[in-house]
Protein backbone atom coordinates (compact mmCIF):
# COMPACT_ATOMS: atom_id res chain seq x y z
CA UNK A 1 0.00 0.00 0.00
CA UNK A 2 2.72 2.43 0.87
CA UNK A 3 4.50 1.60 -2.30
CA UNK A 4 1.83 2.63 -4.26
CA UNK A 5 0.95 6.17 -2.77
CA UNK A 6 4.63 7.09 -3.57
CA UNK A 7 4.87 5.79 -6.99
CA UNK A 8 1.72 8.11 -7.84
CA UNK A 9 2.98 10.74 -6.31
CA UNK A 10 5.71 10.53 -8.63
CA UNK A 11 3.72 10.58 -11.72
CA UNK A 12 1.55 13.66 -10.26
CA UNK A 13 4.60 15.64 -10.08
CA UNK A 14 6.02 14.83 -13.12
CA UNK A 15 2.30 15.52 -15.33
CA UNK A 16 2.80 19.43 -13.03
CA UNK A 17 6.40 19.96 -14.60
CA UNK A 18 5.14 19.34 -18.14
CA UNK A 19 2.58 20.91 -17.82
CA UNK A 20 5.13 24.09 -16.59
CA UNK A 21 6.78 23.66 -20.02
CA UNK A 22 4.30 23.85 -22.70
CA UNK A 23 2.57 26.51 -20.86
CA UNK A 24 5.58 28.85 -21.40
CA UNK A 25 5.75 28.03 -25.12
CA UNK A 26 2.26 28.69 -25.85
CA UNK A 27 3.17 32.23 -24.04
CA UNK A 28 6.23 32.69 -26.38
CA UNK A 29 5.85 30.19 -29.55
CA UNK A 30 8.98 32.02 -31.32
CA UNK A 31 11.76 32.65 -28.48
CA UNK A 32 13.15 28.89 -29.04
CA UNK A 33 14.05 29.22 -32.58
CA UNK A 34 14.75 33.12 -32.39
CA UNK A 35 17.56 31.82 -29.76
CA UNK A 36 18.48 28.84 -31.56
CA UNK A 37 19.18 30.98 -34.77
CA UNK A 38 21.10 33.73 -32.56
CA UNK A 39 22.87 30.86 -31.32
CA UNK A 40 23.88 29.07 -34.44
CA UNK A 41 25.12 32.56 -35.77
CA UNK A 42 27.25 32.98 -32.85
CA UNK A 43 28.47 29.73 -33.36
CA UNK A 44 29.20 30.23 -37.03
CA UNK A 45 30.86 33.43 -35.82
CA UNK A 46 33.14 31.89 -33.93
CA UNK A 47 34.29 29.44 -36.95
CA UNK A 48 34.33 31.52 -39.46
CA UNK A 49 34.99 35.09 -38.23
CA UNK A 50 33.15 38.00 -39.14
CA UNK A 51 30.61 37.67 -41.97
CA UNK A 52 31.42 41.22 -43.44
CA UNK A 53 35.25 40.10 -43.63
CA UNK A 54 34.33 36.82 -45.04
CA UNK A 55 32.45 39.25 -47.89
CA UNK A 56 35.43 41.14 -48.85
CA UNK A 57 37.42 38.19 -48.88
CA UNK A 58 35.55 36.57 -51.23
CA UNK A 59 35.15 39.84 -53.75
CA UNK A 60 38.98 40.46 -53.93
CA UNK A 61 39.23 36.71 -55.24
CA UNK A 62 37.04 37.07 -58.07
CA UNK A 63 38.36 40.43 -59.02
CA UNK A 64 40.39 40.72 -62.50
CA UNK A 65 43.92 42.04 -62.13
CA UNK A 66 44.53 45.45 -64.10
CA UNK A 67 47.00 45.86 -66.58
CA UNK A 68 48.84 49.56 -67.25
CA UNK A 69 51.06 50.31 -69.94
CA UNK A 70 54.21 49.72 -67.10
CA UNK A 71 52.47 46.29 -66.15
CA UNK A 72 52.56 45.04 -69.43
CA UNK A 73 55.75 45.82 -70.45
CA UNK A 74 57.25 44.30 -67.32
CA UNK A 75 55.66 41.11 -67.68
CA UNK A 76 56.78 40.84 -70.97
CA UNK A 77 53.26 41.08 -72.81
CA UNK A 78 52.82 42.69 -76.03
CA UNK A 79 49.65 43.24 -78.13
CA UNK A 80 48.60 44.35 -81.28
CA UNK A 81 45.27 45.26 -82.95
CA UNK A 82 43.39 42.78 -85.19
CA UNK A 83 42.91 43.13 -88.94
CA UNK A 84 42.19 40.67 -91.64
CA UNK A 85 45.63 40.07 -93.68
CA UNK A 86 46.65 37.54 -96.59
CA UNK A 87 48.84 35.20 -95.07
CA UNK A 88 50.90 32.73 -97.75
CA UNK A 89 52.59 29.56 -96.53
CA UNK A 90 55.82 29.84 -94.51
CA UNK A 91 59.07 27.71 -94.99
CA UNK A 92 61.98 27.37 -92.42
CA UNK A 93 65.31 27.02 -93.79
CA UNK A 94 68.87 27.12 -92.58
CA UNK A 95 71.27 30.36 -93.52
CA UNK A 96 74.03 31.60 -93.73
CA UNK A 97 75.51 35.42 -94.00
CA UNK A 98 77.61 35.95 -96.39
CA UNK A 99 79.33 38.88 -97.81
CA UNK A 100 77.72 41.04 -100.55
CA UNK A 101 80.77 40.71 -103.02
CA UNK A 102 79.20 43.84 -104.66
CA UNK A 103 79.99 45.96 -101.63
CA UNK A 104 83.60 43.88 -100.81
CA UNK A 105 86.60 45.28 -102.32
CA UNK A 106 90.68 43.31 -102.53
CA UNK A 107 92.90 45.60 -101.53
CA UNK A 108 96.36 44.98 -104.00
CA UNK A 109 99.15 46.60 -105.03
CA UNK A 110 99.34 46.24 -109.19
CA UNK A 111 103.18 46.16 -109.01
CA UNK A 112 105.99 44.77 -106.93
CA UNK A 113 106.35 46.60 -103.61
CA UNK A 114 107.45 46.42 -100.16
CA UNK A 115 105.59 47.56 -97.07
CA UNK A 116 106.83 50.31 -95.55
CA UNK A 117 103.54 51.54 -92.99
CA UNK A 118 100.18 50.46 -91.85
CA UNK A 119 97.95 53.01 -91.28
CA UNK A 120 94.65 51.01 -90.51
CA UNK A 121 94.43 47.58 -88.84
CA UNK A 122 92.27 44.67 -88.99
CA UNK A 123 88.24 45.27 -87.90
CA UNK A 124 88.93 48.90 -88.33
CA UNK A 125 85.58 50.96 -90.22
CA UNK A 126 87.29 53.20 -92.30
CA UNK A 127 85.72 55.64 -94.63
CA UNK A 128 86.08 56.09 -98.57
CA UNK A 129 89.57 57.50 -99.03
CA UNK A 130 91.09 57.10 -95.92
CA UNK A 131 94.63 55.97 -96.25
CA UNK A 132 95.05 51.70 -95.33
CA UNK A 133 99.04 51.66 -96.42
CA UNK A 134 102.30 53.00 -97.90
CA UNK A 135 104.44 50.81 -100.04
CA UNK A 136 107.26 51.37 -101.88
CA UNK A 137 108.60 49.97 -105.55
CA UNK A 138 111.12 50.47 -107.67
CA UNK A 139 108.68 50.53 -110.64
CA UNK A 140 106.78 53.14 -109.59
CA UNK A 141 109.82 55.64 -108.80
CA UNK A 142 110.31 55.10 -112.23
CA UNK A 143 106.75 56.32 -113.61
CA UNK A 144 107.17 59.01 -111.03
CA UNK A 145 110.22 60.21 -112.50
CA UNK A 146 108.87 59.88 -115.36
CA UNK A 147 106.05 61.52 -115.24
CA UNK A 148 107.19 64.41 -112.91
CA UNK A 149 109.90 65.36 -116.48
CA UNK A 150 107.09 64.94 -118.86
CA UNK A 151 105.02 67.49 -116.94
CA UNK A 152 107.34 69.79 -116.25
CA UNK A 153 108.33 69.43 -120.46
CA UNK A 154 104.93 69.89 -121.33
CA UNK A 155 104.81 73.32 -118.93
CA UNK A 156 107.84 74.79 -120.83
CA UNK A 157 106.02 73.94 -123.76
CA UNK A 158 102.87 75.24 -123.30
CA UNK A 159 104.90 78.77 -122.08
CA UNK A 160 106.27 79.09 -125.62
CA UNK A 161 102.93 78.54 -127.59
CA UNK A 162 102.74 76.99 -130.63
CA UNK A 163 104.32 79.92 -132.90
CA UNK A 164 107.69 79.44 -131.01
CA UNK A 165 107.68 75.86 -130.80
CA UNK A 166 107.42 73.30 -134.05
CA UNK A 167 103.92 71.34 -134.01
CA UNK A 168 105.48 67.89 -133.81
CA UNK A 169 107.17 69.48 -130.17
CA UNK A 170 103.92 70.46 -129.14
CA UNK A 171 102.46 66.77 -129.94
CA UNK A 172 105.22 64.88 -128.46
CA UNK A 173 105.49 66.52 -125.20
CA UNK A 174 101.73 66.66 -125.37
CA UNK A 175 101.72 62.46 -125.47
CA UNK A 176 104.72 61.95 -123.33
CA UNK A 177 102.47 63.63 -120.38
CA UNK A 178 99.53 61.42 -120.93
CA UNK A 179 101.42 58.86 -121.21
CA UNK A 180 103.05 58.86 -117.95
CA UNK A 181 99.97 59.83 -116.34
CA UNK A 182 97.58 56.89 -117.50
CA UNK A 183 101.31 55.02 -116.26
CA UNK A 184 101.02 56.32 -112.59
CA UNK A 185 97.00 55.40 -112.48
CA UNK A 186 97.87 51.67 -113.64
CA UNK A 187 100.08 51.66 -110.80
CA UNK A 188 97.21 53.32 -108.43
CA UNK A 189 99.32 56.57 -108.01
CA UNK A 190 96.91 59.48 -107.17
CA UNK A 191 97.13 62.83 -109.64
CA UNK A 192 99.71 64.07 -107.53
CA UNK A 193 101.72 61.00 -108.34
CA UNK A 194 104.58 63.32 -110.03
CA UNK A 195 105.21 65.32 -106.47
CA UNK A 196 108.14 63.18 -105.11
CA UNK A 197 110.22 60.27 -107.47
CA UNK A 198 111.24 58.17 -104.08
CA UNK A 199 108.79 55.14 -105.27
CA UNK A 200 106.26 55.27 -102.03
CA UNK A 201 102.63 55.35 -102.76
CA UNK A 202 99.76 54.68 -100.59
CA UNK A 203 96.73 52.68 -100.84
CA UNK A 204 93.32 53.97 -99.95
CA UNK A 205 90.02 52.82 -99.47
CA UNK A 206 88.04 53.25 -102.14
CA UNK A 207 84.77 52.80 -100.19
CA UNK A 208 83.08 53.24 -96.97
CA UNK A 209 83.68 50.02 -95.02
CA UNK A 210 85.15 47.44 -92.78
CA UNK A 211 88.54 45.47 -92.64
CA UNK A 212 87.86 41.80 -92.37
CA UNK A 213 91.10 40.77 -93.81
CA UNK A 214 94.38 41.95 -92.62
CA UNK A 215 97.29 39.52 -94.02
CA UNK A 216 101.09 41.25 -94.78
CA UNK A 217 103.62 42.53 -91.66
CA UNK A 218 106.13 45.87 -92.27
CA UNK A 219 108.81 45.18 -94.30
CA UNK A 220 107.24 42.22 -96.56
CA UNK A 221 107.65 41.58 -100.27
CA UNK A 222 104.16 41.81 -101.80
CA UNK A 223 103.75 40.50 -105.44
CA UNK A 224 101.26 42.18 -107.58
CA UNK A 225 97.46 40.65 -107.01
CA UNK A 226 98.85 39.82 -103.00
CA UNK A 227 95.42 40.64 -101.27
CA UNK A 228 96.66 43.20 -98.44
CA UNK A 229 93.60 43.79 -97.14
CA UNK A 230 89.39 43.16 -97.40
CA UNK A 231 86.94 45.90 -97.23
CA UNK A 232 83.66 44.92 -97.02
CA UNK A 233 80.71 47.21 -96.72
CA UNK A 234 78.69 45.29 -94.08
CA UNK A 235 75.33 48.02 -94.45
CA UNK A 236 74.44 45.21 -96.62
CA UNK A 237 74.52 41.56 -96.39
CA UNK A 238 73.55 38.61 -98.52
CA UNK A 239 72.17 35.72 -96.92
CA UNK A 240 72.01 32.12 -98.44
CA UNK A 241 69.12 29.86 -97.21
CA UNK A 242 69.34 26.20 -98.28
CA UNK A 243 65.87 24.37 -99.58
CA UNK A 244 65.21 20.86 -101.06
CA UNK A 245 65.33 21.57 -104.73
CA UNK A 246 61.73 20.47 -104.83
CA UNK A 247 60.71 23.55 -103.18
CA UNK A 248 63.20 26.18 -104.51
CA UNK A 249 60.53 27.08 -107.57
CA UNK A 250 58.38 28.31 -105.16
CA UNK A 251 60.00 31.34 -103.71
CA UNK A 252 59.56 34.30 -105.89
CA UNK A 253 62.56 36.74 -106.53
CA UNK A 254 61.40 40.14 -105.43
CA UNK A 255 59.56 38.54 -102.12
CA UNK A 256 60.12 39.65 -98.42
CA UNK A 257 61.63 37.08 -96.31
CA UNK A 258 62.19 37.12 -92.27
CA UNK A 259 66.26 36.42 -90.85
CA UNK A 260 65.94 35.23 -87.55
CA UNK A 261 69.06 35.62 -85.41
CA UNK A 262 68.60 34.81 -81.78
CA UNK A 263 66.09 37.36 -80.18
CA UNK A 264 67.14 39.37 -83.70
CA UNK A 265 64.77 39.83 -86.49
CA UNK A 266 65.51 41.66 -90.04
CA UNK A 267 63.49 41.97 -93.04
CA UNK A 268 65.39 40.69 -96.41
CA UNK A 269 64.28 40.11 -99.75
CA UNK A 270 65.21 37.27 -102.52
CA UNK A 271 67.53 38.30 -105.33
CA UNK A 272 67.77 34.67 -106.53
CA UNK A 273 67.61 31.53 -107.12
CA UNK A 274 70.32 29.07 -107.12
CA UNK A 275 70.27 26.65 -110.78
CA UNK A 276 72.18 23.68 -108.83
CA UNK A 277 71.52 21.78 -106.52
CA UNK A 278 74.26 19.86 -104.31
CA UNK A 279 74.60 16.60 -105.34
CA UNK A 280 75.45 15.60 -101.64
CA UNK A 281 72.45 17.41 -99.53
CA UNK A 282 70.27 17.45 -102.99
CA UNK A 283 69.58 21.45 -101.68
CA UNK A 284 69.51 24.08 -103.73
CA UNK A 285 70.23 27.88 -102.18
CA UNK A 286 68.54 31.06 -102.11
CA UNK A 287 70.10 34.28 -102.23
CA UNK A 288 68.61 37.43 -100.29
CA UNK A 289 69.29 40.85 -99.62
CA UNK A 290 69.08 41.84 -96.26
CA UNK A 291 69.83 45.68 -94.63
CA UNK A 292 71.67 45.16 -91.95
CA UNK A 293 70.83 47.42 -89.36
CA UNK A 294 73.04 48.07 -86.73
CA UNK A 295 75.92 45.72 -87.93
CA UNK A 296 74.17 42.65 -86.40
CA UNK A 297 75.14 40.25 -89.40
CA UNK A 298 78.76 39.29 -90.06
CA UNK A 299 79.77 37.10 -92.52
CA UNK A 300 79.63 33.03 -91.39
CA UNK A 301 77.02 33.91 -88.79
CA UNK A 302 73.85 30.94 -88.67
CA UNK A 303 70.42 32.18 -88.85
CA UNK A 304 67.34 30.69 -89.67
CA UNK A 305 64.93 32.37 -92.82
CA UNK A 306 61.27 32.21 -93.50
CA UNK A 307 60.21 32.34 -96.94
CA UNK A 308 56.94 33.15 -98.61
CA UNK A 309 55.81 30.41 -100.23
CA UNK A 310 53.24 30.78 -103.26
CA UNK A 311 50.75 33.68 -103.85
CA UNK A 312 48.94 34.83 -100.64
CA UNK A 313 45.42 33.99 -99.98
CA UNK A 314 42.63 36.28 -99.26
CA UNK A 315 42.44 38.39 -96.46
CA UNK A 316 41.07 37.06 -92.73
CA UNK A 317 41.55 37.13 -89.25
CA UNK A 318 44.86 35.75 -87.56
CA UNK A 319 47.26 35.54 -84.42
CA UNK A 320 50.29 33.95 -83.62
CA UNK A 321 50.22 30.52 -83.43
CA UNK A 322 51.78 30.87 -80.20
CA UNK A 323 49.20 33.63 -78.57
CA UNK A 324 46.90 30.62 -78.12
CA UNK A 325 46.75 28.75 -75.27
CA UNK A 326 44.26 25.90 -73.67
CA UNK A 327 41.88 26.57 -71.16
CA UNK A 328 39.10 24.28 -70.18
CA UNK A 329 39.76 22.51 -73.28
CA UNK A 330 39.10 25.41 -75.77
CA UNK A 331 41.35 27.40 -77.40
CA UNK A 332 42.03 31.17 -75.83
CA UNK A 333 43.07 34.33 -76.85
CA UNK A 334 43.51 37.25 -74.25
CA UNK A 335 41.83 40.33 -75.46
CA UNK A 336 42.11 43.67 -73.79
CA UNK A 337 38.94 45.21 -72.16
CA UNK A 338 39.97 48.53 -70.90
CA UNK A 339 42.86 47.85 -68.49
CA UNK A 340 41.92 43.85 -68.22
CA UNK A 341 43.22 41.22 -70.30
CA UNK A 342 39.68 38.68 -70.54
CA UNK A 343 40.47 35.68 -71.53
CA UNK A 344 38.32 34.71 -75.05
CA UNK A 345 37.54 31.29 -76.11
CA UNK A 346 38.04 31.37 -80.26
CA UNK A 347 37.46 28.98 -82.61
CA UNK A 348 40.57 28.53 -84.91
CA UNK A 349 41.13 27.27 -88.93
CA UNK A 350 44.35 26.72 -90.92
CA UNK A 351 47.78 27.29 -89.42
CA UNK A 352 49.38 28.87 -92.20
CA UNK A 353 53.74 29.55 -91.01
CA UNK A 354 53.31 30.64 -87.50
CA UNK A 355 50.23 31.93 -88.05
CA UNK A 356 46.82 30.16 -87.12
CA UNK A 357 43.38 31.79 -88.99
CA UNK A 358 40.83 32.86 -86.42
CA UNK A 359 37.13 32.04 -87.34
CA UNK A 360 35.20 33.16 -84.36
CA UNK A 361 35.45 34.60 -81.03
CA UNK A 362 37.63 37.99 -82.04
CA UNK A 363 36.62 40.76 -84.23
CA UNK A 364 38.69 42.86 -86.51
CA UNK A 365 39.76 46.05 -84.11
CA UNK A 366 40.41 43.64 -80.80
CA UNK A 367 43.54 44.66 -79.10
CA UNK A 368 45.12 40.80 -78.69
CA UNK A 369 48.35 39.83 -76.53
CA UNK A 370 50.60 38.26 -79.30
CA UNK A 371 53.21 37.58 -76.58
CA UNK A 372 53.09 36.64 -72.94
CA UNK A 373 49.95 34.25 -73.62
CA UNK A 374 51.65 32.05 -71.35
CA UNK A 375 52.15 34.55 -68.24
CA UNK A 376 48.55 35.41 -68.40
CA UNK A 377 47.16 31.38 -68.22
CA UNK A 378 49.65 30.57 -65.40
CA UNK A 379 47.83 33.19 -63.70
CA UNK A 380 44.75 32.10 -64.74
CA UNK A 381 45.28 28.65 -63.66
CA UNK A 382 46.90 30.01 -60.13
CA UNK A 383 43.23 32.10 -59.56
CA UNK A 384 41.04 29.27 -60.03
CA UNK A 385 43.11 26.90 -57.77
CA UNK A 386 42.49 30.06 -54.99
CA UNK A 387 46.87 29.85 -54.66
CA UNK A 388 47.80 32.49 -52.34
CA UNK A 389 44.38 32.03 -50.36
CA UNK A 390 44.59 30.62 -47.13
CA UNK A 391 40.94 28.71 -46.05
Amino acid sequence: MTILLRTLALALASVFVLGGCTEDKQRDPTRTATADAGEHAHEGADEHGDEHDGDEHGDGHDEAPRWDAAALEAAGIRLETLQPTALSEILRAPGEVVDNAYGTTLITPRTEALVVRRHARLGDEVQQGAALVTLSSVAVATAQATLRLAEQEWKRVQALGRDAVSGRRYSEAQVAVEQARATALAYGLGANAGANARGEFTLSAPHAGRLTQDNFVIGQRIEPGDVLFRLVDESVVWVDAKLPSEQTHRIAVGSEAEIVLGDLRLRGRVMQRAHHTSEDTRNAKVRLEVPNEGDRLHGGDFVEVYLSAGEPGPAQLSLPTAALVQLGGDSVAFRQDGEILNAVPVRTGAVIGDRTVILGGLAAGDHVVIEGAYVLKAQKLKSQLGEGHAH
